[in-house]
């Protein structure tokens, strides 16, 4: 050790035997194989609002403006992005790491139920074991020329989303909600753990805003009228985008056919996100 040594690692670049790692930095390097450029979370203070929808829209909006755009499935308990996808390709790998599936488009996908012989076959584990394959996702696949990964989080604050919170480099989260009264509950648990985390929040997306009638062109609020504008001023996030209930996105989900849908609403949300990550339009 130095004589001049003042014990604050944080102030010193030598590599001594003396040298302690911030306790507080729990973040895992990728695969030694991997590169990847910038990282999103996407997020819910509770289940059922759509993150997955949320994460494949956007992801294929990315892979659309020309980005090399992997996700990273996260909710290993109630796994959907490969459905949406309709993929069902292995996952292969050497001692050198996993290789996730691609999907027709060029997306490259890591989920738990591409590991699994029968898609519906319930993975019951314990929230230590569930964290652990989210964080080997992380550091065992090999995320190769990654301009963009989204990570779509299982609902809550619990060990998962930690997990994700803690071990990977998120350059920020994107929060999702619906219309409901509850609304301001599911943001601030989220907004919370995101300010605990010093993790940027990109901003918010409402899902199920409304559902437009086929004969009229009225938006129904089933949900009664949202406050949502109110939530993301108070909070000071930006409202991304507002999702209708629509029947054909549902049905191209369900086909495994997302990747064809012309929906857009998210497309605003996408150029948003594209300009706070200081992204180069590449189409």
């Amino acid at each position: 050790m130095a004589e001049e040594c003042t014990h604050d690692c944080s102030t010193c670049s030598a590599n001594c035997g003396s040298r302690k790692n911030d306790p507080k930095d729990l973040r895992e390097a990728p695969n030694p194989l991997s590169d990847v450029k910038h990282v999103i979370g996407v997020v819910s203070g509770k289940g059922g609002v759509g993150k997955s929808l949320v994460t494949s829209l956007l992801a294929v909006l990315f892979n659309r403006k020309g980005y090399q755009v992997g996700i990273l499935d996260a909710d290993v308990t109630g796994p959907s992005i490969p459905k949406a996808f309709g993929l069902r390709g292995e996952v292969t790998g050497d001692e050198h790491g996993m290789i996730p599936p691609r999907t027709v488009s060029g997306i490259d996908v890591m989920s738990v139920n591409l590991m699994l012989d029968d898609e519906t076959r319930p993975v019951v584990w314990r929230g230590s074991l569930i964290a652990g394959t989210v964080k080997q996702f992380w550091t065992d696949t090999i995320w190769n020329d990654t301009d963009v990964l989204f990570i779509d989080c299982p609902p809550g604050t619990g060990d998962v989303p930690l997990t994700v919170f803690q071990t990977v480099p998120l350059d920020g989260i994107i929060i999702v909600s619906s219309p409901q009264e509850l609304v301001s509950m599911i943001v601030s648990k989220a907004a919370n753990m995101a300010k605990m985390m010093n993790v940027p929040v990109l901003g918010i997306v409402e899902n199920m805003s409304y559902v437009k009638c086929p004969d009229c062109g009225r938006e129904i609020k089933i949900f009664g009228e949202s406050n949502i504008e109110k939530i993301a001023e108070d909070f000071g996030y930006d409202l991304l985008a507002r999702i209708p209930i629509d029947p054909k996105l549902s049905a191209a989900v369900d086909r495994g056919a997302i990747e064809l849908t012309d929906a857009d609403y998210l497309d605003t949300a996408a150029d948003v996100i594209e300009r706070r990550l200081g992204l180069e339009p590449k189409a």
